[in-house]
């Protein structure tokens, strides 16, 4: 790889946390339908996001310890005595023991659907090559015969995954690697850079083109294969920014999603960190923007602290998760919630209780949630705006149980209103305007310890404002 290459593929990622793209580079599609699919995105507000594969197994990063180029960082997790090149030995052989017998496909849909989720964004590829689909292009693959589970009525993980979520009404989004550190075509062996390895392939492109456009086609065999076989897919997710034209990595990939959309039509495309055409949705990763984005866009943030498994992980409390959510949406994002299911097929214990702990709180708000719009002044202190065509929906967030709860709050908002009711309690609460706001009294049911998670109040539009 050139110089430059390098330096631009360091940008992209660092410690295998990705950048995103500036509202500037987005390009509003010209399809009709397409933009239709992004106002339906829009509405959806939250997702269930799961990096899931033999790595699991081990409770360490997925694909990035192997990596030399990334083993500051990656590695950190390795605490047993193994050199490098037996590290990586031992990463690739997992797929011989990875075994998710207690894997219910049915029970996550459910308890997605019941809780609020809107759609799954799930890795059929990370970065490592490992196909949780019935894939024709690789060994190296959850039904391969060396994978113990091959053999399981629920083998084909992402046509389960994915059958069982649509059924629940939820829509699909397939997050899929364009780079591969498993095809010898993208880090193919014998090339000047010997065993060292890199998040990029082995060799420069130009100089071995015949080599780059076998991993090309390779490339859209394998996505080709999930538009055509996993029934419908709201949105194609690719990681690895890295892999683009500016790079000298070029895929082409406008050409595979132009032919994925003639299957099917509708078809939304997140090309993460590239820009243009084929970026229809922005993906901050581990953080969200200090200001509304005009586009659409989607937070990627875990659970816990990793997005793989990590036994005896740090798990963000109910209203950690609730405010980040409130804060997305206020500034017109989705929330994609990162959950690393166990390598034996369950969900943890403490991964349900948030996850019924978000629909505890969204069954009563969620329509402040849900279908809403950003909505001036966006964002102020512990104060978050949504809107929908007729009212206005204020956030009041408490930053833990035992803040103090305020006979009265100051509203920031300069707009008429009819009416103000407590969504979830009273309605017609006392207000009165002031020169930079309204006071809106709590119910006195309302002035309660602990503190709530949040206080959410429904602002009536008056009529002709």
């Amino acid at each position: 790889m050139s110089e430059l290459n390098v330096t631009e593929q360091e940008q992209v990622v660092e410690q295998g946390v990705h950048n995103y793209s500036s509202e500037e580079q987005w390009v509003k599609p010209e399809s009709p339908l397409l933009l239709e699919r992004l106002g339906w995105f829009k509405d959806q507000k939250l997702g269930l996001m799961m990096h899931w594969g033999p790595y699991s197994q081990l409770g360490v990063v997925e694909s990035w310890a192997l990596s030399d180029k990334d083993e500051e960082w990656s590695r950190d997790g390795i605490d047993w005595n193994v050199d490098t090149n037996e590290l990586k030995r031992q990463y690739v052989g997992l797929n011989k023991t990875f075994n998710p017998v207690r894997f219910q496909p049915e029970l996550w849909a459910e308890l997605a659907a019941e809780n609020g989720f809107k759609y799954l964004n799930f890795t059929t590829k990370h970065h490592d090559g490992f196909c949780m689909w019935d894939t024709h292009t690789t060994d190296y693959r959850v039904t391969g015969p060396a994978c113990p589970f091959h053999a399981h009525k629920y083998a084909d993980i992402c046509k389960q995954l994915f059958d069982a979520f649509r059924a629940k009404g939820l829509g699909i989004s397939a997050y899929f690697s364009k780079a591969d550190w498993n095809t010898p075509t993208y880090w193919a062996p014998g090339m000047e850079r010997g065993t060292f390895t890199s998040r990029g392939p082995s060799y420069n492109p130009k100089e071995y083109p015949w080599l780059w456009e076998q991993f090309v086609k390779f490339t859209h065999e394998q996505i080709m294969e999930l538009m055509t076989r996993y029934g419908r897919i709201e949105m194609l997710w690719l990681d690895a920014g890295w892999v683009c034209e500016e790079s000298g990595q070029d895929i082409r990939l406008g050409e595979v999603v132009e032919k994925a959309r003639e299957v099917q039509p509708w078809l939304l495309s997140a090309d993460r960190t590239v820009g243009g055409a084929y970026e229809n949705v922005i993906t901050p990763e581990q953080t969200l923007p200090e200001q509304p984005l005009n586009v659409p866009w989607e937070s990627c943030i875990t659970m816990g602290t990793s997005f793989s498994y990590r036994y005896e992980d740090n798990y963000k409390s109910v209203r950690q998760l609730i405010h980040l959510l409130v804060e997305i949406v206020a500034k017109g994002g989705n929330l994609a919630l990162n959950v690393g299911p166990q390598p034996d097929g369950r969900l943890s214990q403490t991964a349900i209780d948030r996850i019924k702990g978000m629909g505890t709180w969204l069954n009563v708000h969620g329509e402040a949630i849900y279908g809403t719009r950003v909505c001036e002044p966006y964002s102020v202190g512990n104060y978050h705006f949504t809107q929908t065509k007729d009212t206005t929906y204020a956030f009041y967030l408490y930053k833990d149980e035992h803040e103090t709860v305020k006979e009265e709050l100051h509203l920031p908002v300069l707009q008429e209103f009819s009416r103000i009711d407590l969504a979830g309690g009273e309605d017609n609460l006392q207000f009165h305007r002031t020169e930079n706001g309204i006071i809106v009294r709590l119910p006195e049911n309302a002035v309660s310890e602990p503190a709530p998670i949040t206080h959410v109040f429904r602002l009536h539009k008056r009529r002709g404002k």
